[in-house]
């Protein structure tokens, strides 16, 4: 029985209890040892000597006779009364062992428990219930279904005791790296809600909406809390999977009740996070129509238009996936601002391993330069995680500070999950693993568009039996075709060396076969990387999961052109495959070795892997794009954009 079940209940366990007190007392009737006489027979006695002991309680007369040492009662109308007799019969009251009890405060409480007990259970267990079902004070129960879930945060600086608001420690953009071009736009937030006037009086309209669009773990709730703790004002917090309910209507209820509480405590700041979970398309299709959360979106646009110029509440929503939102939310005078919180650059992650670096003890071999760079694509959460990784590993190797190993294999830990030496690994499997990682970092070595290899390892970590960790030496907005093609060269590689070296093919490069086959086809179809199809994009709209649109669309080319697709696919995978299996033939010497050693150390970073190499210098050229033609007429106001990968 837990102590919180205990607490919860206690009211109601206490009721229990007096309530079978009282029942018990009620029905169980009087012992059967004790014989009920007449008042005169008692008297009688008394008179005579035949008793030991005479106790007056009340209205109740015991004696015990000196025969048997039976015990005998009688009920008198008062102990006045009783008295009365006594003394007509001439009876000594001290010989006769006489004894008035007075009890008559006890029996006024039994009578007024007697009267009132059932009442106050009757009461108790009704407002029990009553509290049950309203959540234990509103935290959801049947009577509380149209207020609002919303979480206050009371940033410390601002007013106190508001709603009782728990007082939180300030977020500042101090607390926040990297994102810089974000906080900008936030800034001026913080204008408004600090100083509405400046800005009215020149005619501007404050912002009523602030979106927050970029991948998850980048920092967008982060970015919010910030903008509350900077403006000092009440931060109203609550998930867009919160307004929806079973019952129609109880989201819209709940958006009325959230936005009366926000004015009440203008200014301040509305936070919507997931806001995809109720804003999405509405009357999209098959799926796409869902009436409580179509009422719930309506209710929050037209709670928005309700905003005048003098309530200063800010609607702030975060969400990845902002193509599904509905138009109306993204129209002007709605959220009026989007504000893309994209993954940091390696400055941008470098600023971030150095906040979350902060109260934990740093060994003189940890560079965060090099950690960052070796967490490329890393959103601000993962890399927090890194951070707590590594100070569980200093912690559990005994430790007083966190050293590059804890680092390394933390990074290790959130790539690929931990090691799994405890795994029976065969000697064949072994050898197999080693060849195939080894194929994967010679190919990409002698490629000149390939990332350098940074770590190659034959160490079991999740569902992987081994890995090897690409270190790309600056941060990439763009990729070239060249350097896609090197790039499904090496990771094909895996596979090419099996077929060369063990004249057989096993599972292990179903993933990488997978990855290749999925950037060919995004080559063709999405990139514009085809000779023979040219510079067009093919079946996008065909290609999109369900997210509120209609489940199936029609494919935009013709059974001809997915053909032509399919050719051209094939022919990528054939002509990197065939890549891999030269550079392997040509350097099968130097694949033994490196696998030897890899069987031997299990582990071989990029400095070691590059002992393999002194003979050959690196070969890695920047792609070349090709010169333009006179003949093409560009437009500068007007740039060809580069998809990126």
């Amino acid at each position: 029985m837990s102590r919180k079940w205990l607490r919860n209940n206690l009211g109601l366990i206490i009721l229990t209890v007096i309530a079978v007190v009282f029942l018990y007392a009620v029905i169980t009737p009087p012992s059967s040892s004790v014989k009920t006489i007449s008042v005169s027979e008692m008297i009688a006695d008394i008179k005579a000597g035949s008793t030991t002991e005479v106790i007056i309680d009340g209205t109740t007369v015991k004696a015990t006779l000196k025969e048997g040492s039976q015990a005998v009662q009688t009920n008198v109308t008062s102990t006045t009364d009783f008295m009365t007799l006594l003394s007509g019969q001439q009876v000594d009251l001290g010989k006769a062992g006489v004894t008035v009890k007075n009890n008559q405060v006890s029996t006024v409480i039994m009578d007024l428990l007697t009267a009132f007990l059932p009442s106050v259970l009757i009461i108790g267990f009704f407002l029990f219930m009553m509290r049950q079902a309203s959540g234990g004070g509103g935290q959801g129960g049947a009577f509380s279904f149209g207020r609002s879930k919303a979480k206050l945060f009371q940033e410390e600086g601002a007013e106190e005791g508001k709603d009782g608001a728990p007082k939180k420690k300030v977020t500042t953009f101090d607390d926040v790296a990297a994102l810089e071009e974000a906080k900008e736009e936030l800034k001026e937030i913080v204008e408004f809600l600090k100083n509405p006037k400046k800005f009215t009086s020149l005619g501007a309209r404050i912002p009523k909406g602030v979106l927050l669009v970029g991948p998850p773990g980048t920092g967008k709730t982060l970015l919010a809390r910030a903008v509350a703790g900077e403006a000092r004002v009440p931060f109203f917090s609550i998930s867009g999977s919160e307004f929806v309910e079973m019952f129609v209507g109880v989201g819209a209820s709940r958006v009325r009740d959230l936005f009366e509480t926000a004015k009440k405590s203008s200014p301040c700041i509305v936070f919507v996070d997931e806001l995809d979970a109720v804003g999405r398309h509405r009357g999209a299709g098959l799926g796409g129509g869902h009436d409580e959360r179509e009422q719930t979106l309506n209710q929050i646009l037209v709670e928005m238009d309700g905003f005048d110029n003098n309530t200063n509440v800010i609607v702030m929503a975060a969400t990845n996936r902002p193509d599904v939102l509905d138009p109306a939310l993204l129209r002007p005078g709605r959220f009026d601002r989007q504000v893309l919180v994209d993954r940091a650059d390696m400055r941008g992650r470098e600023a971030i391993l150095r906040i979350h670096a902060r109260g934990k003890p740093m060994g003189p071999d940890v560079n965060l330069e090099v950690v960052a760079k070796q967490t490329s694509g890393f959103s601000g959460a993962d890399l927090e995680n890194v951070m707590n990784e590594a100070a569980i590993l200093t912690a559990r190797r005994n430790k007083k500070e966190v050293g590059k190993s804890e680092i390394e294999e933390a990074i290790d830990r959130v790539l690929a999950g931990p090691e799994r030496k405890s795994k029976l690994v065969t000697e064949r499997q072994k050898k197999l693993t080693a060849y195939h990682e080894s194929g994967h970092a010679l190919v990409a070595r002698m490629l000149p568009h390939a990332d350098p290899v940074h770590k190659i390892s034959i160490i079991a970590r999740g569902m992987a039996g081994g890995y090897t960790r690409f270190l790309p030496e600056e941060d990439r907005g763009n990729w070239t075709k060249l350097q896609f093609l090197d790039l499904i060269a090496a990771v094909l590689a895996g596979h090419a060396t099996e077929s060369v070296v063990f004249e057989d093919v096993s599972t292990g490069a179903s993933d990488d076969l997978k990855r290749a086959t999925s950037l060919a086809r995004k080559m063709v179809t999405e990139f514009g990387m085809s000779d023979k199809l040219g510079a067009q994009t093919y079946g996008s709209d065909h290609q999109e999961v369900f997210l509120g649109k209609d489940l199936m669309t029609q494919r935009d080319y013709s059974e001809e052109v997915a053909k032509e697709i399919d050719v051209e696919v094939r022919k990528i995978m054939k002509d990197c495959y065939n890549k891999a299996l030269a550079i392997i033939h040509q350097e099968r010497k130097r694949l033994d070795t490196i696998a030897v050693a890899l069987l031997d150390k299990e582990i071989l970073d990029g400095k070691q892997f590059e002992e393999f190499f002194a003979d050959i210098p690196k070969k890695k050229e920047e792609a070349k794009l090709p010169p333009v033609k006179d003949t093409v007429q560009t437009d500068p106001a007007d740039p060809v954009k580069t998809a990126s990968a």
